[in-house]
């Protein structure tokens, strides 16, 4: 097997729930989702704008002297093999920023609107060990930089609005940067984990009492106990645990009659899409959402 890992992922949804995690890369269910919320995108659009050429020296004192020269670029890593298994792991995904330094190293960072804190930094650091290993070891045609020799976060936290003039405000707020200390041992030991997870036959539902898509299985998002005994699909939320249903419990192994839909590759990425309803019906959503935000019309 060759697993196709996102950053994203491997930082939310495998600590989340590993048997959800393993339902998506494995065989490609997905929990339901709701995109994120349009100030957000906004926010990480005009980031990637302003930041766009900048010198560090111009914002952010804690960076060595250099340029931002990337944003928002896909990364692909070659494939990662695990020892004592056949199955290997490749990351695809996309950063955020890339900085070359002024004395020839690269940095990756990544833009965060949220308070600071050391435990939030040490689980978006997993993501910057992702686009930092795909960059140094690219599968071909890929991105290529090295070293990197810097990772980071660059909280920016809102803290209060000014007006402009009659028309316009201005949204200010604190921006602090944490360092993250590069670990691609640790990195690669994550992986063969993760791998070996995949690999598993025996996780089972049970394993992840704490996940609302699993230890809610019965609930109806229309408010229909019976429903997801009945094989009802009113709802993403039955929709997805029908599909977990063609799940052999006993072995977690193979798919018993799971219909895989025929979908439109991605416009932006090339990847599979999935069939979403929006404020203005449906519409095909890249699954590989937050990473990507490809949509396609119906």
């Amino acid at each position: 097997m060759l697993y196709r890992l996102s950053p994203s992922d491997l930082t939310y949804l495998f600590e989340g729930c590993k048997y959800c995690f393993s339902l998506k890369v494995k065989h490609k269910i997905r929990q339901p989702s709701m995109p994120m919320p349009g100030i957000f995108s906004a926010i990480a659009g005009s980031q990637n704008k302003f930041y766009a050429g900048k010198r560090t020296e111009d914002f952010c004192q804690e960076l060595p002297p250099g340029i931002v020269e990337y944003g928002e670029k896909w990364i692909q890593s070659t494939p990662i093999q695990v020892n004592n298994t056949n199955s290997s792991s490749y990351i695809a995904g996309r950063f955020d920023l890339v900085i070359k330094f002024d004395d020839g190293s690269y940095g990756v960072i990544d833009c965060k609107t949220a308070s600071p804190s050391e435990s939030k930094t040490k689980m978006y650091g997993r993501q910057l060990e992702c686009y930092a290993y795909s960059l140094e070891n690219p599968a071909p045609g890929k991105l290529a930089l090295s070293p990197i020799n810097k990772l980071g976060l660059l909280y920016f936290k809102p803290v209060s609005f000014e007006q402009i003039n009659i028309s316009q405000q201005a949204f200010q707020g604190d921006l602090v940067f944490h360092e993250v200390e590069r670990d691609n041992d640790g990195f690669l030991d994550f992986v063969a984990e993760v791998t070996t997870v995949l690999d598993s036959e025996t996780i089972q539902p049970h394993t992840c009492d704490n996940c609302e898509y699993c230890s809610k299985g019965n609930t109806c998002l229309t408010g229909k106990p019976e429903a997801f005994e009945k094989g009802c699909t009113c709802c993403t939320w039955c929709t997805y645990r029908l599909k977990m249903r063609g799940i052999d419990t006993d072995s977690a192994k193979p798919l018993k009659n799971v219909q895989q839909e025929n979908t439109p590759p991605c416009p932006t990425c090339n990847g599979s899409m999935q069939l979403k309803t929006g404020r203005f019906g449906e519409f095909w959503s890249c699954i590989n959402y937050p990473d990507c935000k490809g949509t396609q019309n119906v």
